[in-house]
């Protein structure tokens, strides 16, 4: 039994190791993405907003959409009722920011039958883009853009043998309680999956851009129809036709949370189960790395418990438990030092994340073990108000709507 701790301790910090080698390319790719130039010629892009209820600092998000450093553009705001809480905040920002640069409309969708509401949303609003237009770029409600944000995926997308564009979010804790910090530091390890791989690279559906012309020719609105993730079905699309996608810098976008510690577990098994059902080998990846960590670190302790001080066993343990932490804590130094390089307007929010970013390295492992194995067992989700169940990457049922 002690040979097998030894060669799955052995694995575990071969992969902590790189993992930590990983972190240093995040944060070298990151730094360098900004100081790529941002193409000035652009042509007319369409943004892409579906919009449920109201996110925090919503308006202020909204807001950013019209301040874009691009040539001209439009914004599509599409919700599923004129009662959304979302609509009044939405007209708005329509009639006080639209101008000679940017015009915006708001667009009411039919309820989803057989796909998530917010496929249902991006399917009715599509056909409705500016003929103009020849980026697509989309965004979630509650993503924080910088003025860059559209002009550097679109640079981006345009580029020969891209498929899309992604940038990603970062989670930040308003209130600095438990739920929240959790939250921030298990996205943040999926966020630190991004970099220069433009074959494992995915997109993100919060802020992503793609060519209209590669739009059609991947036929994504007929791949979109009884999904319920947007983001996985491009990424398979782009990936598929051996195209590339490629991760922006510059479109990392802060997200504030305010999340109990119950509603940071519905929102990371909702993730892992949409892994399970439309990426099953990131799934069962997710559950390898989180039950080795989880079983060589738990074995280590109870091996200095148990032995004597100069044995072998005891040995190997302090130098498995000394070596894992040391990669996993320089990797949350490194990863959050990466993304207060790149989301420097929210430098006084970040700061804060130093200690939990560190501390809750630790404990991110085992919730990815209960996700993927929650994600076992159910793959029935509630999204904004909705209750889906997953039957298949092509097919979502609507159990319950609010």
């Amino acid at each position: 039994m002690i040979y097998a701790y030894y060669f799955f301790a052995v694995v575990l910090i071969w992969l902590s190791y790189r993992s930590y080698r990983g972190g240093i390319a995040y944060e070298n790719f990151i730094r360098e993405g900004f100081g790529s130039p941002v193409d000035p010629d652009l042509p007319f892009a369409t943004i892409f907003a579906p919009c449920r209820g109201i996110d925090r600092q919503f308006a202020e998000n909204v807001r950013r959409l019209f301040y874009q450093n691009f040539p001209k553009y439009e914004i599509l705001f599409i919700v599923d009722s004129k009662e959304d809480a979302a609509v009044p905040a939405i007209e708005a920002a329509i009639r006080e920011f639209s101008s000679d640069t940017v015009s915006a409309r708001l667009l009411i969708a039919p309820k989803a039958a057989g796909s998530s509401q917010k496929i249902e949303n991006l399917l009715f609003a599509v056909p409705e883009a500016d003929e103009r237009s020849k980026v697509f770029a989309f965004v979630d409600s509650d993503a924080s853009t910088a003025p860059d944000w559209l002009a550097s995926l679109a640079s981006a997308a345009i580029k020969p043998g891209v498929g899309a564009a992604t940038g990603y979010r970062w989670l930040i804790s308003e209130n600095g309680k438990l739920g929240s910090e959790l939250s921030s530091v298990w996205n943040g390890s999926v966020a630190s999956a991004l970099g220069p791989n433009t074959k494992t690279n995915f997109c993100w559906g919060g802020s992503m851009a793609i060519r209209r012309e590669a739009f059609e020719q991947l036929d994504v609105r007929t791949r979109w129809k009884g999904v319920l993730s947007d983001d996985f079905a491009l990424t398979k699309a782009v990936h598929d036709a051996g195209l590339k996608v490629e991760f922006v810098p510059r479109a990392l976008c802060a997200s504030f949370e305010h999340q109990t510690f119950g509603e940071m577990l519905e929102f990371t098994t909702r993730q892992m189960k949409i892994t399970r059902v439309y990426s099953s080998h990131l799934w069962l990846l997710s559950m390898f790395g989180s039950t080795l960590f989880c079983g060589v670190m738990i074995a280590s302790i109870a091996i200095l418990v148990s032995s004597g001080i100069s044995s072998l066993p005891f040995i190997a343990a302090v130098l498995t438990l000394a070596l894992v932490t040391i990669f996993t804590l320089a990797k949350a130094i490194i990863r959050l030092r990466a993304v207060r390089f790149a989301l420097q307007e929210h430098e006084a929010d970040l700061a804060k994340q130093w200690l939990p970013q560190c501390i809750y390295a630790f404990v991110t492992p085992p919730i990815f073990l209960a996700n993927t194995l929650f994600a076992l067992f159910s793959r029935r989700i509630n999204w904004r108000g909705t209750v889906y169940e997953l039957k298949s990457p092509s097919e979502t049922v609507i159990i319950r709507e609010k």
